[in-house]
């Protein structure tokens, strides 16, 4: 079949359903672009559906409804890649995002040459169980109600709080990837997000507290939501920081406290050990494999597995199913994260970690569930062996060089005393560098939990989980007054 002839069945694909149906027209897509040339070819089509909600006081302020539907085709050539996104999806659309693709790398589609492929494997379909997922998600007068509860009962537990927000979001994608190499495999993903923050206030006295919730393939995630126990927690931090002293800045040890203690791991570390980042010559662990680059209490992993957590997934968007990998083992650097031309350039083998916001973006190298293993020890024994300290329960935004360095803010934190929790401070901010704080954290509690979250990198924003136990850090610089 002919270039012209192709681009002339100017005919819709059948994509109200991703099956197997779709794999005759997409063999021809890819047997083009071998033909004219390519090492690999790959198409990765997507549809979604999304809905997100914001509600403040007592009112629902905002509701954003969105739906895509698209496709990205990416062609490699040797360790070069071209890349472009449509949401033509027609066979002549998709026709000409591959001839612009292959026109990135000097290549020229001519005819369908079968001797360069050999054709799909048959398709792995990881969606079959999920088909009603999106049925069987709350609706929109639901959600309304779930939130508009929240801000209520936060609006009971005290009069100083003065700004009352709660946030929902609901992303469903249906996904389809295709490769030269004979990936076929189809996948349905469902992610629900709860956002939680309060500001309190009396006098000139101001405090705020955030919390998020997040799980991925749970229908029932915002019904089950413990609403009471969120208000409760966040009102107890919110008032226990409106009186708080400023912290005086010097360098003390810290006990970090666990779930989203671990964003810092995940900011200015897990970053690092991504091919992406070994591809522009910024990680500092290029050359580490085998070598220590943490304390020994120091385990940390990236995995797509854990049930129902924010960064789990059936398959990446590359089409291979995750992984646990093992990124330290008692502080030695085992393996960095690697995607399909992250491998191509650094040799690292693929981990399961290609990923993308969406069908406009080009999959690289990403995390998913990654966290600090837990250790023997007890919070308590952490926080006993320090004499004077910081200890951080809750950690609030930051900042990560390209390198490491790191600055984030403590939002609840409270001074240690002779191995006992002191008063309450605030303005606390930790300033470090991965490759200087990694050998210092000398101890890891039992208490391994994680927390929801977005990261944001060359692929755009995806959904990930940060974690870790209590961990102590010997030595790092507070900012403060």
């Amino acid at each position: 079949m002919t270039n012209s002839l192709l681009a002339k069945q100017n005919e819709n694909l059948l994509f109200h359903t991703f099956d197997e149906t779709l794999k005759p027209q997409i063999e021809d897509l890819l047997a083009l672009g071998k033909a004219a040339g390519a090492d690999l070819v790959e198409i990765f089509i997507e549809k979604s559906d999304n809905i997100s909600l914001l509600a403040e006081q007592d009112d629902i302020s905002n509701v954003s409804p969105s739906f895509g539907i698209g496709a990205g085709i990416r062609v490699f050539l040797g360790k070069k890649d071209g890349f472009v996104s449509t949401n033509d999806l027609t066979k002549a659309g998709l026709l000409f995002a591959l001839n612009q693709a292959l026109g990135m790398l000097g290549l020229v589609t001519a005819t369908i040459n079968r001797d360069r492929f050999d054709g799909l494997s048959d398709m792995k379909d990881f969606g079959t169980k999920k088909n009603d997922w999106l049925n069987l998600s709350p609706d929109l007068e639901e959600s309304t109600i779930k939130l508009l509860e929240a801000t209520k009962s936060l609006a009971g537990k005290n009069k100083n709080l003065q700004v009352r927000r709660a946030s929902y979001s609901r992303n469903w994608q249906e996904v389809l990837v295709a490769a030269s190499d004979g990936i076929f495999a189809r996948d349905i993903r469902l992610h629900q997000t709860v956002g939680v923050n309060v500001i309190a206030q009396q006098g000139k006295n101001r405090s705020t507290s955030a919390r998020r919730y997040g799980s991925s393939g749970n229908t029932d995630d915002l019904r089950n939501w413990e609403i009471d126990k969120s208000a409760y927690e966040l009102n107890e931090s919110a008032q226990k920081m409106l009186y708080a002293e400023y912290v005086e800045a010097g360098q003390m040890p810290v006990v970090l406290a666990n779930k989203f203690g671990g964003v810092i791991f995940h900011e200015a570390c897990g970053h690092l050990l991504e091919t992406t980042q070994l591809e522009r010559g910024t990680s500092p662990f290029h050359d580490s494999i085998n070598k220590q680059i943490a304390h020994k209490a120091v385990s940390a992993v990236d995995e797509g597995l854990s049930n129902h957590a924010f960064g789990s997934l059936s398959m990446d968007d590359e089409g291979m199913e995750p992984q646990n990998t093992l990124l330290i083992e008692n502080g030695i650097l085992k393996k960095f994260l690697s995607d399909r031309a992250g491998s191509l350039r650094t040799g690292h083998p693929r981990t399961g970690s290609g990923r993308r916001q969406n069908f406009s973006f080009a999959a690289a190298s990403r995390m998913r569930n990654t966290y600090i293993k837990q250790g023997n020890f007890t919070p308590e024994e952490l926080i006993k062996s320090v004499d004077e300290g910081l200890y951080c329960k809750s950690m609030g935004g930051g900042s990560v060089g390209p390198t490491g360095q790191f600055n984030f803010s403590v939002e609840e934190g409270y001074l240690i005393k002779n191995g006992k929790l002191d008063k309450p401070v605030k303005g606390a901010t930790l300033i470090g560098e991965a490759k200087e704080i990694l050998p210092r954290i000398s101890m890891c509690a039992d208490d391994l939990d994680l927390a929801a979250g977005f990261c944001g990198s060359v692929s755009g924003s995806v959904n990930v989980t940060v974690g870790q136990p209590h961990i102590k850090v010997d030595s790092i610089t507070v900012g403060g007054r």
